[in-house]
């Protein structure tokens, strides 16, 4: 038996419920339209296409809808892609609910949250603590639920928070084999560096850019939102500027959307640390889909890659 989308070989059926994550609609070559949709369920997402669409269809099968759906699974381009045969709306019949076809973090947000406050337990920089729990707190609900992104690493439920999780324990490791580093800051820089996303992103299922992450961008809004926070505690140190260094700086380039390069010691650690875990996620997730002696599909976030499942 199946156990979710990811599971599927090219030329095998599926019956199953699904998730539209998003419903784009366009229009074929011969002036008929369509819609392209990315249908979800626990284990992962595909693309499915939906042809020769009537106005009840685009209505009905707009995002954030449960669907009963069969097809057959083809290789296009080299990623798998949905052939739909059959397609239906959900009912209360079916008893399905939308949880059960929504990506989540693999800890829960009570589990993510304890390990969260406890890395904010062991700072002893009083105003680096302040300022992180200040701003945690003013984002937590928001924090605990929405994805990293909309796609390539970290785009489930929850996801946001469990990158950050998984990056505050590789800072525990690293800055526990380099002991001159700051872990304050360190771990400060980790909590706070994507924080902005949750203004950047409109939330946590087929989530996609607000107005104001189109125009200035997470990285924007968190500086801005560590400066309002220091007016709010009267906190007028260097720490401040450090921790604003360190959310301009994560991305390393500015090619890759940093307005500067790390210059602090610290920085350049979260630079590589968030690195690590946003291209693990993505190679574990691609890696998952295939066998042990097979390439997975090219993952264009990583260079456009297809990575190989050792048999041995």
């Amino acid at each position: 038996m199946q156990n979710g989308i990811i599971h599927y070989g090219i030329g095998e059926s599926i019956d199953t419920y699904m998730y539209i994550k998003t419903s784009t609609k366009a229009v074929a070559s011969n002036g008929k339209p369509f819609l392209t949709l990315i249908l979800t369920d626990k284990t992962g997402e595909i693309e499915a296409k939906l042809w020769d669409v009537s106005e009840d269809d685009e209505r009905n099968y707009s995002a954030e809808r449960a669907v009963k759906i069969q097809g057959d699974i083809q290789n296009y381009r080299g990623r798998s892609q949905l052939k739909i045969r059959n397609i239906r709306l959900t009912t209360d019949l079916d008893g399905i609910k939308t949880s059960d076809l929504i990506q989540t973090a693999p800890l829960s947000q009570e589990e993510m949250m304890d390990k969260i406050t406890k890395y904010i337990f062991e700072m002893t920089n009083p105003n680096i603590q302040r300022i992180t729990r200040h701003l945690l707190k003013k984002f937590q609900n928001e924090f605990l639920t929405y994805p990293a992104a909309t796609k390539n690493h970290h785009e489930f439920m929850s996801g946001l928070a469990f990158h950050v999780v998984s990056m505050l324990d590789l800072a525990k490791a690293i800055a526990g084999l380099y002991p001159k580093l700051d872990k304050d800051l360190l771990y400060a820089g980790v909590i706070l560096h994507d924080l902005g996303k949750v203004i950047e992103l409109s939330g946590p299922v087929s989530t996609a850019y607000t107005v104001e992450g189109n125009l200035l961008g997470h990285i924007t809004i968190m500086v801005n939102e560590l400066g309002k926070a220091a007016d709010e505690l009267g906190i007028d140190t260097e720490e401040i500027m450090i921790l604003k260094h360190m959310v301009l700086s994560h991305h390393g380039k500015a090619e890759w959307g940093s307005p500067k390069p790390p210059l602090v010691r610290e920085a350049e650690v979260l630079h590589y640390i968030d690195n690590i875990d946003a291209k693990i996620n993505m190679m574990d997730r691609a890696l998952e889909k295939v066998k042990p002696g097979e390439f997975t599909e090219r993952v264009f976030a990583l260079e456009n890659r297809s990575f190989y499942k050792p048999s041995y």
